[in-house]
C-alpha cells in the first residue's frame, strides 16, 4: 500500500506540472495567433494612432497615499497625453507625506468646493482642489479608506462617460489612452479594457514621459520584466479572444463609468480590487444576459516602479494571492452558472486550479519529490522528470514570452538588454519562482486567517520618477 501510495504521489505531482505548464503553451499559442493577427492590423493602420473625432472623454483617475516621491511626474505626463478629451482626478487618500504638499505646489492647486454626487460610497471627502495651470486638473483630498474607496470617490467626482484608472507611481505612454480605447470604437458591447503594464525601473524619463526603455541594474527588478511579460503578452492576451480575461491591472484600466455604477464600484473588503471588479462584472452581465467585451490591448503601455528589495516584493505577492483568493471565492457562483460562457466555465477553474490553489500543490510537490528522493523513498529518475518538467517547461515558457516581445513592440531595442532578459528567464526558474511560490502561500494564509486589508505600501526609490 505504501508503494503504491508513493507512485500515485508522483504521478499526481508530475501531472499537475505538466497540466499547468501545458495549459500556459495553449494561452501561448492563443496569444501567438491574436498577436500576430493584431500586428497585421496595426501595419495597415500606421504606427500613428489617428484622431477619429469619436472618442468618448475620459477621466484619469489617480488614487495616491504617501507618494510624494513619483506623484509630480506621474500627473505631469498624463497631462500630456495626446488625446481629444480627458481630465485628471487626484485622488489623495490621506496621505500622511508630503503628497498633498508637492501637488499643490506643482500645479498651484487651489481650493474649489464642489458638490460631488454620491453614486457609491466612500470616506469622507476633506477638500477638493482645482489646479490654476491646468483646467483639466482637480485634486481630491479625503480620509484615508484605501485604494477601492479613493477610486470610489474618483467615479463620483469623475464627469466623463469612461474612466481610467491608473495607479500615482506610474507613467503613462504618450498614444495609450488613444490604443486602450479602440475596443470602446470598434464594438460598442466593450465595458472595459486593459493595457499593458511594465516595469520602468532602469529607463530613461524626461519631463515626464519614458524616452529609453532599459533595465536596472537590480535583478530583483529585472525578473519582474520577465515575469511581466509573461504575464500580460501570453496571459492575458490569450484569454481576450474568449472574453474571459479576468484581470485588467488596477494600474492601468478604461472602463465604462455607468456599468462599474451599476454593479456598486470598488469593493473596499478587498485587497484585490481590481481583479474582484472585473469577475463581478462578468457574472453580473452573464447572469441578466447583457451583451458585454472586456478586452486586454497589448501596446498601449504603463510603465510602473516595481519593488527592488524582497521584502517588499514578497509583501506584495502575498497580497496579490489573497486579492485573487477572495475574488474567485466571492464569485463561485461565476463557475456554476448555466450562462457562465468561457469567462465561468474555462478562465475560473483555470485560474482557481492553478493559480488560487496552485501554490500549495507546487510547494507540497518540490518537498515531496525532494525530500523524497534523498530519503532513498522517489527514484533519481522520478526527480529528474518532475524536475525537467517543473522547471525545463517554466524556462519555455519564459523564453516564449519573450519570443513574443521580440516578435511585435522590441521595447528592448538594444540587443545586450534581449540577452540579458534571456539569461533571467532561465535562471528566474532556479530559486525567484520558487521565493515567489512561498509569498503566495503566506498570502493564502493570510486570506484564511483573515489578515485586515489596507494599501500594502511599498518602499519606492523614485528614482526614475525625479529625472
Amino acid at each position: 500500500m505504501s508503494a503504491q501510495v508513493l507512485w500515485w504521489s508522483q504521478v499526481f505531482f508530475i501531472g499537475y506540472f505538466v497540466a499547468l505548464n501545458g495549459g500556459y503553451l495553449v494561452l501561448n499559442l492563443l496569444s501567438m495567433v491574436s498577436l500576430r493577427r493584431y500586428m497585421r492590423l496595426r501595419v495597415d493602420l500606421g504606427e500613428d494612432v489617428p484622431y477619429l473625432g469619436i472618442e468618448p472623454a475620459i477621466s484619469l483617475l489617480v488614487p495616491g497615499y504617501n507618494e510624494e516621491a513619483t506623484i509630480r511626474t506621474s500627473v505631469r505626463s498624463m497631462l500630456q497625453l495626446q488625446y481629444p478629451d480627458f481630465e485628471v482626478v487626484v485622488v489623495n487618500d490621506g496621505s500622511r507625506d508630503g503628497t498633498l504638499d508637492v501637488l499643490k505646489e506643482e500645479f498651484e492647486l487651489q481650493l474649489h468646493p464642489e458638490p460631488i454626487r454620491r453614486q457609491v460610497a466612500h470616506k469622507p471627502i476633506r477638500g477638493v482642489y482645482r489646479s490654476l495651470r491646468y483646467s483639466n486638473l482637480r485634486v481630491i483630498d479625503k480620509e484615508n479608506g484605501g485604494k477601492a474607496d479613493a477610486l470610489n470617490a474618483g467615479i463620483n467626482a469623475a464627469r466623463h462617460p469612461l474612466f481610467c484608472a491608473v495607479d500615482a507611481d506610474s507613467i503613462l505612454q504618450r498614444d495609450s489612452l488613444l490604443r486602450v480605447v479602440q475596443p470602446f470604437l470598434e464594438d460598442d458591447r466593450t465595458i472595459a479594457a486593459g493595457g499593458t503594464v511594465r516595469i520602468a525601473n532602469g529607463s530613461e524619463v524626461r519631463g515626464g514621459f519614458l524616452v529609453r526603455a532599459g533595465l536596472p541594474q537590480n535583478w530583483v527588478a529585472r525578473f519582474q520584466i520577465v515575469e511581466y511579460l509573461r504575464a500580460f503578452l501570453f496571459g492575458r492576451l490569450g484569454w481576450s479572444p474568449l472574453n474571459a480575461v479576468l484581470i485588467i491591472s488596477g494600474a492601468f484600466g478604461l472602463f465604462n463609468r455607468d456599468r462599474v455604477m451599476a454593479v456598486g464600484g470598488y469593493s473596499t473588503d478587498t485587497v484585490g480590487e481590481d481583479m474582484e471588479l472585473v469577475v463581478r462584472l462578468h457574472r453580473h452581465h452573464r447572469e441578466r444576459r447583457i451583451p458585454y467585451r472586456i478586452r486586454y490591448v497589448p501596446d498601449p503601455i504603463c510603465w510602473t516602479e516595481a519593488p527592488e528589495d524582497l521584502g517588499t516584493l514578497g509583501r506584495q505577492r502575498s497580497r496579490w494571492q489573497r486579492g485573487l483568493s477572495e475574488s474567485l471565492v466571492r464569485h463561485t457562483r461565476l463557475a456554476m452558472s448555466p450562462r457562465a460562457g468561457a469567462a465561468g466555465l474555462v478562465a475560473w477553474p483555470f485560474m482557481a486550479l492553478f493559480e488560487w490553489l496552485g501554490p500549495l500543490i507546487e510547494l507540497f510537490g518540490y518537498v515531496f519529490m525532494i525530500v523524497g528522493s534523498m530519503l532513498g523513498l522517489i527514484s533519481y529518475t522520478a526527480l529528474c522528470v518532475f524536475l525537467l518538467v517543473a522547471i525545463g517547461m517554466g524556462i519555455l515558457l519564459s523564453v516564449n514570452g519573450l519570443l513574443l516581445e521580440a516578435m511585435s513592440f522590441r521595447v528592448y531595442s538594444r540587443k545586450r538588454d534581449m540577452l540579458l532578459l534571456f539569461a533571467m528567464a532561465v535562471l528566474e526558474n532556479f530559486g525567484y519562482r520558487q521565493l515567489n511560490t512561498l509569498w503566495r502561500c503566506r498570502g493564502l494564509w493570510q486570506w484564511i486567517t483573515g489578515r485586515k486589508h489596507n494599501w500594502g505600501v511599498m518602499r519606492r526609490s523614485g528614482k526614475w520618477g525625479q529625472q
